[in-house]
């Protein structure tokens, strides 16, 4: 964040930060230079060709580009569908006739447009076609640039995935793995609702598609289940598609009577092939174990409504890809009611807890004693990460970090990996600026007496923004928007409420 980590301090770090910033620019300058210089002489023809020259003539040298298992249909349009002749001071050129190779694949394939599609594009489609295809001919379907099956050279999907490379000694390898990704995934198909079929861009769902290789009479898998109709359930909730650090691709996070195998805990026999539980309902069956949780619902201060119905209606009763059991993610688990917060995930800018790890992470899910079900009050809870004393603790175990006293559950390089602002505060001075106040200015006269309210969310908002740093009202991060509270760029002391 600029305002957070980019304000003056030391004429020591500017003087640091000029030379890096200096000496990015000029790298990016000579990379630049040099692309264009390499572009302008690739496109330069070896030999003359008159501007008005047809496909007959590219092809005396090009008809390599007519022949192979699966050659481009646009070849039949002629050369000049794509590509123009430009002749200038006895020089020959040869370009496309759009500006990129994604637009000119647009023109006939509009429907890949991912500016136009609700739901999750696969990343090299928003880029560049040619990352995964070849324009005039292949030998593989699809002018696919290598098959879609095969190892780690040889699988086209394996130059940006790593999935199945990195197995864990003990992990397990799903055998499908080896039959090409397109047995399950087709790459790009997508759709307007968040399943996971969208998502993952998948043939079919679950449990559709797993089905295709798994009979569900087989004994050993009915066994396996413990004799449970499973048939009808979501494989992927208790399974990874592709590869797991545990034995039969079980996810990472699993109940505890379930990773026990004492599925008796929980049900009884099937009767009539459907599941019988143990108990007469299911929050009755959670409360034999979960009684705490109970407890907490029914006293909070601040209830959660949504926490008032079956447990399961959140919580998976299995297994779950993240802490906490969630029954789809952390997120979507919450904004399936809160669609308000939702709809704020079409900003640009998103607070990195509220739409990747999970808004339990600021929440306390089941109810609480502070508004809005807030984990802490005011500044206290955005320091808990932000702070200089922000020291989340190691669950070697689980490879994972705690904060707020072991309530919330952390991937172990989430600091890291998400660039987790540390603010330099000193006696709650600090930022975005040295000395700069982040709670309220008290009344030098009275010092009981609060002279400018001032918190964490005068100056941020805690979900998403149009722009960076999450200022509030979508504001760009600018002296305009210092000029809210200091009206007076000359006497940056002279300030109101903000707001104001």
């Amino acid at each position: 964040m600029r305002l957070l980590n980019h304000r003056v301090r030391s004429c020591k770090p500017v003087a640091s930060q000029g030379s890096r910033a200096l000496g990015f620019y000029v790298f990016i300058s000579v990379a630049l230079f040099a692309l264009f210089v390499t572009r302008a002489t690739a496109a330069v023809h070896p030999v003359p060709l008159d501007p008005k020259a047809d496909a007959a003539k590219c092809l005396e040298c090009h008809e390599d580009k007519t022949k192979g298992k699966s050659v481009h249909s646009a070849m039949k349009t002629g050369c000049m569908s794509c590509h123009e002749i430009r002749v200038n001071k006895d020089v020959t050129r040869v370009k496309l006739i759009t500006a990129t190779p994604a637009a000119i694949c647009l023109t006939c394939h509009a429907d890949k447009k991912a500016a136009a599609i609700k739901g999750t594009v696969h990343p090299p489609a928003v880029r560049d076609c040619l990352t995964c295809h070849d324009p005039h001919v292949s030998d593989n379907k699809n002018q696919l640039l290598k098959p879609m099956s095969g190892g780690e050279k040889e699988n086209l999907c394996l130059s940006c995935h790593q999935t199945g490379l990195n197995m864990p000694e003990k992990g397990s390898r799903h055998a499908a793995l080896d039959m090409g990704c397109e047995t399950c995934h087709v790459t790009h198909k997508t759709g307007e609702e968040p399943t996971a079929e969208n998502q993952f861009h998948l043939t079919k769902s679950a449990p559709a598609l797993c089905l295709d290789c798994h009979d569900a009479k087989d004994a050993d898998l009915q066994k396996a289940h413990d004799n449970q109709p499973f048939a009808a359930a979501n494989c992927l909730e208790c399974h990874d598609p592709h590869q797991s650090a545990s034995a039969k691709l079980m996810v990472k996070f699993q109940h505890a009577p379930f990773q026990g195998n004492g599925c008796d805990t929980c049900h009884a026999p099937v009767k009539d092939g459907k599941v019988v539980l143990t108990q007469p309902d299911v929050k009755t069956l959670c409360v034999t174990c979960h009684d705490d949780k109970a407890k907490q619902i029914d006293t909070a201060k601040v209830p959660h409504p949504g926490a008032a119905g079956d447990c399961t209606d959140c919580h998976s009763p299995h297994a779950s890809k993240q802490p906490g059991l969630p029954k789809t993610d952390a997120v979507s688990i919450c904004t399936g009611c809160h669609s308000d917060i939702g709809d704020l995930a079409k900003k640009p800018t998103h607070h990195q807890p509220a739409f990747t790890e999970g808004c339990a992470t600021c929440h306390t899910p089941h109810g609480g004693d502070i508004d809005h079900l807030l984990r802490a009050k005011g500044n206290a809870l955005c320091l808990e990460c932000h702070g200089p004393e922000s020291v989340p603790q190691k669950d070697e175990a689980d490879h994972l970090l705690t904060i707020f006293k072991g309530a919330v559950k952390l991937p172990d390089d989430y600091y890291k990996k998400n660039r987790v602002p540390i603010l330099p505060l000193r006696f709650g001075l600090g930022h975005p600026v040295e000395y700069h106040p982040v709670s309220d200015v008290m009344d030098p006269t009275d010092q009981s007496k609060v002279k400018t309210p001032l918190s964490c969310l005068s100056c941020h908002q805690p979900h998403a923004s149009d722009h960076a740093d999450l200022l509030v009202k979508d504001q760009e991060n600018n002296m305009a928007f210092c000029d809210n509270c200091h009206k007076n760029r000359l006497n940056m002391n002279e300030t109101t409420s903000p707001g104001k």
